[in-house]
């Protein structure tokens, strides 16, 4: 019966808190500009700009990570590896083909230089 209860409250209070983080960020900005617009100033517009240079390379990135732990998932289960074997074969080859992902972003970006937009 305890278990229950608090298999039910980990989950509500985690829910909880991500909401009451979210309101209090909004409500300071919101403080934020309130003040600046009561002494005259501009509020800043925090808008981000799109950065394909950034989206392609960490797109690349996961690519390249899914292909290793799908790769090393066949390979363990073809050769019939152990825990220790299997783990070991995981975590090299995402990082190999993550590393190759972002390799092959760098390359592309030499051959195609991104250009920045003109303000």
């Amino acid at each position: 019966m305890h278990e229950g209860i608090v298999a039910l409250f980990i989950p509500i209070t985690i829910s909880l808190g991500a909401f009451l983080m979210i309101w209090g960020i909004r409500y300071l900005e919101n403080k934020e500009n309130m003040a600046m617009i009561e002494r005259g100033m501009e509020p800043q517009k925090k808008r981000r700009q799109a950065d394909p240079s950034r989206t392609l390379k960490n797109s690349l990135m996961f690519i390249g990570a899914g292909l290793g732990l799908l790769l090393a998932l066949f390979i363990s289960r073809a050769a019939s590896l152990d825990d220790g074997e299997r783990t070991g074969i995981f975590f090299a080859l995402i990082a190999i083909f993550g590393g190759l992902g972002m390799l092959g972003a760098y390359l592309y970006e030499q051959k195609n230089p991104p250009t920045t937009p003109e303000p």
